[in-house]
């Protein structure tokens, strides 16, 4: 068995400019926030971003390190829109492929079984067909010759996703609610990064469904406690609301300056903790 530890920089350190980056989690809950952050950091940039889009896409976009973006929607979930997202489509920096939820899942699910497509009955009838020229039609090849859009896998050349928990094999453990998809993501993707909240030597008596993540899906796995921050990342803390609306109210240059401009991790975590103090 190999152990996968690595540190957000060595992720980050494997990933190259031009690169179709998935990042798991959904809207402001269990980002993978630890390891956007470090790729702020780096000089990669020019990236396709593959997202149920959060902060993350919302700071890859005000950072100008999104070529294109593939997802659903952008949301902060309690702020409905993401400003950042927002200001930088306004200004046309990046493509958009806008598309619905399902197609979106099927695309990942495409992905992860190396299929180029699959047949979805979503987007038939609305906009997305308009919005995005370059989808096609399949007609089922059966008596009830019916349509459907071919959505075309969401293939990575890497995954980025947090978890609870987390083997140095790679195995990760969800706590909360949902999934959120990380595992197709992972198996969609050439090579896929794990953090979490902890690393642990085994998950005992854990519901089995809980265990979502498989090693042989898992290129490296990052202990990164608060990782997630400022989403949530259920039961281990909930969305830190006060925070995420200094983001989304302060000019990006501020924010960044002040939050974002350390060496590392240790260093925004510091910043935020700081700023909360400066609130008591």
């Amino acid at each position: 068995m190999t152990d996968k530890t690595m540190t957000p920089e060595d992720v980050v350190a494997r990933l190259r400019s031009g690169m179709t980056i998935g990042i798991g989690g959904w809207g402001s809950r269990r980002k993978p926030m630890a390891l956007v952050r470090a790729l702020l950091r780096s000089p990669v940039t020019d990236l396709t971003v593959i997202s149920y889009g959060g902060p993350d896409v919302g700071l890859l976009a005000a950072a100008g390190k999104i070529r294109k973006l593939v997802a659903p929607f952008a949301t902060l979930d309690s702020i409905p829109l993401e400003p950042q997202f927002r200001a930088a489509r306004q200004a046309g920096a990046f493509e958009l492929m806008e598309v619905d939820e399902a197609m979106f899942m099927w695309g990942l699910h495409a992905a992860a079984n190396r299929l180029p497509f699959l047949p979805v009955r979503a987007g038939i009838g609305s906009d997305v067909m308009r919005v995005n020229p370059g989808l096609r039609t399949v007609t089922s090849p059966y008596e009830d010759g019916e349509t459907f859009v071919a959505m075309p896998a969401l293939r990575m050349d890497a995954a980025l996703v947090h978890v609870n928990r987390a083997d140095r094999l790679g195995n990760g453990q969800y706590l909360g609610p949902d999934p959120y998809f990380d595992d197709l993501f992972c198996e969609a993707a050439d090579s896929a990064y794990v953090s979490c909240e902890r690393i642990v030597d085994g998950f005992g008596a854990a519901v089995p469904q809980s265990l979502l993540v498989k090693r042989y899906a898992v290129t490296g796995v990052v202990e990164s406690p608060n990782g997630a921050h400022f989403t949530s990342c259920v039961p281990d803390y909930g969305r830190d609301e006060p925070f995420q609306k200094l983001y989304a109210t302060t000019p990006w240059p501020e924010f960044a300056e002040r939050f974002l401009s350390g060496p590392d991790e240790k260093a925004y975590q510091s910043a935020v903790q700081s700023w909360h103090e400066e609130q008591k």
